[in-house]
């Protein structure tokens, strides 16, 4: 128990000082670059093997979409998700504290653009297909598992029909064969499921955000 409290009060500091919501001191923020920074799959992966961790960022990338459309999840929360999962109680520094908080940040700043353009993190195209296949049935499954998690029936029925019926073709996704050749015709099927994927993630968050195209402040210190 003291090990959970010393991870939770530990997670605290570190988000309230990195909270995009929060104000930033103008001298903090020439060391807090890293927030600011698009993170790309390796990126995060790095983070997890910094802490003795090799399980991809897909699985959790799909639980952070859903919760930030779901629960509208902050920093400090997805902090504690995110090393209850390494195993580790904090952070091992203030780099790899700054790429998971901003990993966070660009997801729901995509989400919420009104330009479309949100992109799940997953393997690009240093990967071979079958481990592209791989990362997008683990981020549909952490997807999944949330909905599963926080959409009751009610909230269901609230939903389009066009929002129900994306969400049921992911179950399917969740058990896609990734034992797949590197082809052009499995790269266009890859691509054309990646874009399912992507379109019922955004789809999800504008349901649950109607009229907030923009739903977070950005880090511009307040004066």
């Amino acid at each position: 128990m003291c090990a959970v409290n010393a991870r939770a009060s530990a997670s605290r500091t570190i988000a309230a000082t990195l909270s995009p919501t929060r104000p930033v001191n103008t001298r903090l923020l020439n060391t807090m670059s890293l927030i600011d920074e698009r993170q790309d799959f390796s990126d995060v992966a790095d983070v997890f093997l910094l802490h003795g961790s090799m399980q991809s960022p897909a699985f959790l990338d799909g639980r952070l979409c859903a919760l930030l459309a779901l629960r509208d999840v902050n920093a400090e929360a997805w902090l504690d998700e995110v090393c209850q999962s390494l195993g580790v109680e904090q952070p091992r520094d203030q780099a790899s504290a700054e790429r998971l908080l901003g990993w966070r940040r660009q997801t729901v700043e995509a989400l919420s653009a009104s330009d479309l353009d949100y992109t799940p993190l997953l393997p690009d195209e240093l990967f071979s297909l079958g481990e592209q296949a791989q990362g997008l049935k683990e981020w549909t499954l952490g997807f999944i598992e949330v909905i599963d998690e926080v959409a009751d029936n009610e909230l269901r029925e609230r939903w389009s029909q066009a929002l129900r019926e994306a969400i049921d073709d992911l179950q399917a996704l969740g058990r896609i064969d990734t034992d797949i050749d590197d082809s052009p015709e499995n790269e266009n099927d890859l691509f054309a499921l990646t874009e399912h994927a992507r379109m019922a993630a955004m789809l999800l968050y504008t349901e649950q955000h109607p009229g907030m195209p923009q739903v977070e402040q950005t880090d511009a210190p307040v004066h």
